[in-house]
This record gives structure tokens, sequence and C-alpha cells, in this order.
């Protein structure tokens, strides 16, 4: 009888977590882009078992960017993701896509210029005569003329390639542009290239020029806010909780990464995941509360999309594109 005990017990455990297993409501959460060490918080409640505590299964997809995001999202492709909120905003201004924002994810811009110190360039107007490469399909690539109009500085005056993402690293170390437009995000992709060519990196986040607004954010579609609304409330409590012990961890949130996606670089998702700290944990973060949609901050960001897109400030009430109900 003695024996059998250790077994059963081991039986009885074994059969509680494949009866949760099976009780787990599935969730299909697609990624803006690629996994990479800025999305690592997601992996680690995985890993953890934040989103399992919670009843539900998290099936994690990638994207090809906000707005297909948003697409998946309102087709019923996906249940809740990631993606800028300024694509949401443009996709309700034009079609009143049933999808809303959540929770807030980057309370600052990650839209940057990245340089060297080497080419002297030390502020926007400082452009004026360069050569700026950036990512063909790049969101940046709209406001970058608002940017600079808001900043006195002449666009014309700046010649813009619009090349491969992956060519942006290396055009910059080689000197063949001065400058390249990227999210801070990815800044450690950089460091390499400028290392091996004896550069020292350089970054002017557009934050710093006015460029205010609510960046990453949570979408979730309409559908889901619905029918599964606690479901949407527990997703977010285990989401904040992952992001918590991520931002405390970074290791272990880019461990948590490669251990499901082994491609990944282990040093790189670290940094990654560090340069996105600041665009999480800020003065405005702090003042307003975490995922927190502050609602001069919110008409702010339509303010820039409708000047991007040439629309009527009245288009849109940014008001119906959110909901902060789901983060109590």
């Amino acid at each position: 009888m003695r024996r059998l005990l250790p077994f059963c017990a081991a039986v009885t455990l074994a059969l509680t977590f494949a009866q949760a297993s099976r009780a787990a409501e599935p969730i299909t959460f697609i990624l803006d882009w690629l996994p990479a060490g800025d999305k690592a918080a997601v992996y680690l409640g995985v890993e953890k078992g934040l989103f399992e505590a919670e009843g539900i299964k998290v099936n994690i997809q990638s994207g090809r960017g906000s707005s297909d995001v948003v697409t998946k999202l309102a087709t019923g492709a996906a249940d809740i993701g990631t993606g800028g909120l300024a694509a949401l905003l443009q996709a309700k201004a034009a079609d009143n896509v049933p999808v809303k924002a959540v929770m807030s994810i980057y309370t600052l811009q990650p839209d940057a210029v990245f340089t060297t110190s080497e080419n002297g360039i030390n502020s926007l107007k400082d452009l004026e005569g360069k050569t700026v490469a950036t990512a063909t399909f790049s969101s940046s690539n709209v406001s970058w003329p608002l940017v600079l109009k808001a900043n006195g500085i002449d666009a014309d005056k700046i010649k813009l390639l619009k090349v491969d993402p992956g060519a942006l690293a290396p055009m910059l170390a080689s000197g063949k542009v001065d400058a390249t437009i990227n999210w801070l995000t990815v800044a450690p992709a950089f460091a390499g290239p400028l290392k091996e060519a004896g550069k020292s990196f350089k970054a002017l986040p557009w934050s710093a020029y006015g460029f205010d607004g609510y960046g990453l954010s949570v979408f979730v579609s309409d559908k889901m806010l619905t029918q599964r609304p606690e479901t949407v409330r527990k997703f977010l409590k285990a989401y904040k909780q992952a992001s918590e012990m991520a931002i405390a961890d970074p290791m272990a949130a880019a461990k948590a990464l490669k251990a499901m996606v082994p491609e990944v670089d282990i040093d790189t998702a670290v940094e990654q995941w560090k340069a996105s700290i600041p665009l999480m944990v800020n003065d405005i973060s702090k003042k307003d509360g975490v995922g927190a949609f502050e609602p001069k901050l919110l008409a702010t960001t339509w303010k820039w999309v409708a000047e991007a897109q040439s629309l009527p400030l009245d288009k849109l009430d940014p008001e119906k594109a959110v909901s902060r109900e789901f983060l109590k």
C-alpha cells in the first residue's frame, strides 16, 4: 500500500493537469511582426504558466505589420493581438473596423533616427543635406514629413532612400547613408555592424521632437469583447504580469522566447527587450497607470494620424477606438 501511494499521487497529479489542459480556453494571439526580443513578454507568460493559471491556452502567431493584425482580428482569423495604435485609428476612420484597443503598451512613440557619433548629426535639423534610408513599407514613413514640418525642417533638403529593412544597418555602418529611420527596439541589431566599422551608435527619438502619442497597444476584436469579455480580462491580467516579470528579468524573457523560437539569438533578444522598456515605463505610464489611454494623449495620437492621412479631425472620435473597461 505504501508503495502504491506515490504512484497514485503521481497519477492524480497528471490527471489534474490533463483536465486543466483540456479545459483551457484557446486564444489566438497575433504579433504585429516576427518573434523578437521586444515581443518576449507573451512568451514568458506562456512559459511561466500565467495564462494557464487563468484558464487560457495561448496560440501565438506572427503578423506582417499592424494593419495585418487589424485585418485578421476584424475577420476572425485571430482573437487578440498587438499593433501600432495609429494603424487601428486609420482603419477605424476608413472603415470602422470591428476592433478596439484595450491596453496601451508603448506610451512613447518608438520611431527614431539612427546615426553615428562620427556623422556629426546632433538634431533633426542636422539632417538637411544628408541622405537617410528607411524601410520601404515602414509605418514611420507616413509621419516622417510631418515630424520634419513640425520642427521647421525642409523635407526636400533631405535625400530619402527606401530600401529593404535588412539593408539599413549595413548601409549606415558602411557610410552609404548618414542616417536611417527605425524603431528604437531594433537598435541592438545595429551594434554589431557599427562596431565592426569602428563607429558609435546614436539615436534621435522622435518623441524628443514633439511626436507624442500611443504606439504599440493590445487590440481585441469586437466579437471577442462581446462574447468572451471575462476571457479578455483574464488575458490582460496575465499579460500585465508577464510584462512586469520580463521588465524585472530580461534574460528570463529572452530565454522563454528562445525556448519557443530556437532561431532567435538570446543576447540580441535581451537587448531588444531592454530597448523597449523605456517605451513602456516612463513618466507617462507612471502618471496615468499601466495600460491606460489618457484622453488628451489619445486625441494627440489621432491628430497625428489625421494629418498624415489628410483627414479632418472630426472624421473619427478616437474614444470609439478604445475600451478601458477590461483593465479593471
